[in-house]
């Protein structure tokens, strides 16, 4: 397909990278100069354009923006009707989108994460899942979502993530302190968790660890005491008001 990035931050350049290889034509903006040009280097099918000649020559567009940016700078572009608009913008829901992209057709609002560059990553969407199945799947899995209720929903669920590399790299640190390889003792509790979240459910993974007495017991049991599960909710819940 004929691809176009508005944008190239982490998030879309991530993208990009995933799609290398896959025989796309792929055109992106130079918003993020330096990111633009590494991405043209490495990919040979990636080529830096102009915004316009984005659109112009586009299928697909995927708009990589801050949505506070957004409005100045597609104001001053013009929309091919048929083409079609993938958002990557959390806070804006796919009307807002439309009323962007008009009279281009606001196909979908798209989550991914930095993952994607390798495949094998989550991605939560709304709008036209077949659309998104053909560029994305198999090498990822996307999550399609009801409405934007659900989407604002995952988007402040996702947020877990960001503690848990927190905890990791606590634990990693501890360890490392008191083992002969730090960088080894990383990559086994990353590999650990990883491995043991993607073969369970959660809650049978709790289960599972819950041996009376045992090292993660203790450890989950004195992190509740001190207050994890409330202070998560309630960082949910501020995220979600």
């Amino acid at each position: 397909m004929r691809l176009g990035f508005i944008g190239t931050g982490t998030i879309a350049s991530a993208v990009v990278r995933g799609l290398a290889g896959r025989g796309h034509e792929i055109r992106i903006s130079a918003r993020s100069k330096t990111r633009a040009e590494a991405l043209a280097a490495a990919i040979p099918e990636v080529q830096i354009a102009g915004l316009q000649e984005i659109l112009d020559h586009s299928e697909v567009v995927f708009l990589g923006l801050m949505v506070q940016a957004a409005p100045a700078i597609l104001a001053a572009l013009a929309f091919p009707g048929d083409l079609r608009v993938v958002s990557f913008m959390a806070g804006a829901d796919l009307d807002q989108v439309a009323g962007l992209v008009a009279p281009a057709q606001a196909t979908a609002v798209m989550m991914p994460f930095p993952g994607i560059a390798q495949g094998g990553s989550a991605i939560m969407a709304l709008g036209d899942g077949e659309l998104l199945e053909q560029i994305f799947a198999p090498q990822n899995t996307l999550f399609m979502l009801r409405d934007a209720g659900e989407l604002d929903a995952y988007l402040c669920a996702q947020a877990v993530l960001s503690p848990v590399a927190r905890l990791t790299a606590e634990a990693a640190n501890w360890l490392g302190q008191r083992v002969s390889d730090p960088a080894q003792g990383e990559a086994f509790l990353r590999m650990l968790i990883t491995s043991a979240l993607a073969g369970s459910s959660a809650d049978d993974l709790l289960e599972a660890l819950n041996t009376p007495g045992g090292y993660n017991q203790r450890l989950r049991q004195h992190m509740e005491e001190a207050g994890m599960d409330k202070d998560l909710v309630a960082g949910l819940d501020a995220l979600e008001g």
